[in-house]
């Protein structure tokens, strides 16, 4: 076979597995790929949903959705309660809903097997505000982080078909699958009840650590992968993304709880959780976070459509004090770097 013949194959055989690739990756992407809030109607009994759910016990039930031309669809699926503290202590338990390929083939759910499910811990209309807050951590992870997790806003009317039989109009947050996440990074989830923080690439830990310092929350561990999931890379990389972030202080959640041991007196005090890292690649992701302000920022305001005037500046305020600290030697020193985990 002569050399000619060989690169041509070559050539051939690279373009199939990039546009298998491509393919792939845009039925994957079909869901999250509007940044429209999608309408939602889902039919079940909370009660029945959490006696009789577990890790792997599932209820059949139908999601109505509305398509993006406007008209209503409907896909089989199965929901599961997850979760640990909104489970226990919220009237609407965090949801997964698991869809079969079969259903999800040329629908809006196709190439996606299974989603989490956010929605408010509580009835009144305030908890769709932290619902929305909470959407905004994530959109704001994403202005800084490379490796997030996929979210896509839903206004969901809640038939509750058990004994009060009432109607909630809710919004929440569909977040990707964790495999899912994994397989955008050509990675796979790496699953362990403990861990060695610094076992993590040091510049996406940085990043993530700068992250919850940024926003304020301290309802995470690297050590135990709480609302922390690990994924591996194909060159053997661990990469951590972060996840749930209601109990932080751009939320500011009433149900919002923290450790008293780490000497804060309230969820909207930050504190840094970050290991210590080599000096110059925690200098680095200072720096990229500094370039990243204005964009950073720019986050919050297009939220205008959902939060009043007053709202929205009081949350470019609370992230322009995280900013001001990063900049300034001394207070960069003292409450991030200087607080650094050894072990």
């Amino acid at each position: 076979m002569n050399r000619l013949l060989c690169s041509t194959i070559l050539i051939l055989l690279i373009h199939a597995i990039t546009t298998s690739l491509s393919a792939q990756e845009s039925k994957q992407a079909i869901l999250f790929s509007s940044q429209e809030p999608l309408s939602m109607r889902l039919d079940l009994s909370l009660s029945k949903v959490r006696k009789h759910t577990d890790d792997s016990t599932y209820i059949a039930i139908v999601v109505h959705y509305k398509t993006p031309e406007g008209l209503w669809d409907s896909i089989p699926s199965s929901v599961r309660t997850r979760g640990h503290f909104r489970k226990k202590h919220c009237f609407f338990p965090p949801l997964r809903i698991k869809f079969k390929k079969k259903d999800a083939n040329g629908t809006l759910f196709e190439g996606t097997k299974s989603l989490k499910l956010v929605m408010p811990c509580q009835g009144y209309q305030t908890s769709n505000d932290l619902i929305l807050k909470e959407f905004l951590c994530y959109r704001l992870y994403e202005a800084a982080c490379p490796y997030v997790f996929r979210t896509r806003l839903v206004d969901i009317t809640l038939n509750d078909q058990g004994k009060n039989g009432n109607t909630y109009q809710l919004q929440g947050i569909f977040i990707e699958d964790d495999d899912a996440a994994a397989e955008r990074y050509n990675a796979k989830v790496f699953e362990h009840p403990k861990f060695d923080p610094l076992q993590f690439q040091d510049t996406s830990s940085l990043r993530l650590d700068f992250f919850q310092y940024m926003i304020a929350n301290t309802d995470f561990s690297t050590t135990f992968l709480h609302n922390i999931k690990a994924i591996q890379t194909k060159n053997g990389r661990f990469i951590p993304i972060a996840y749930d972030f209601d109990m932080s202080g751009v939320v500011n959640a009433p149900y919002a709880t923290f450790d008293e041991k780490l000497g804060i007196k309230s969820v909207r005090e930050r504190y840094y959780k970050g290991y210590c890292r080599d000096e110059k690649v925690a200098q680095a992701v200072r720096e990229d976070y500094i370039n990243r302000e204005q964009s950073i920022i720019a986050v919050i305001g297009a939220f205008d459509k959902f939060f009043e005037p007053k709202e929205i500046e009081g949350l470019k305020k609370y992230l322009n004090e995280f900013f001001v600290t990063i900049k300034n030697d001394r207070a960069y020193s003292e409450r991030l770097i200087g607080k650094c985990r050894s072990q």
